[in-house]
């Protein structure tokens, strides 16, 4: 996580599809950052990406690049 990034404004999204144990990622969108923690962590670590890395991991997971292969 970049030390300089201030946290403690940030209003964190949990996706809808996290279901009722709220057990997954979530994503605050700060300007120049998109950050990303553990929903089970609050306090944990933190990924901090630029919107263009965001953008494209985002695109990605809706291409189906990130699908686990059939074995």
């Amino acid at each position: 996580m970049r030390e300089d990034l201030d946290l403690s404004r940030a209003e964190w999204r949990t996706s809808s599809f996290s279901g009722s144990n709220g057990q997954c990622v979530q994503v605050a969108f700060l300007g120049e950052h998109v950050a990303v923690r553990d929903s089970k962590d609050a306090e944990g670590p933190v990924l901090v990406f630029t919107p263009g890395e965001w953008k494209a991991f985002a695109g990605g997971v809706r291409l189906g690049e990130f699908e686990i292969p059939a074995s």
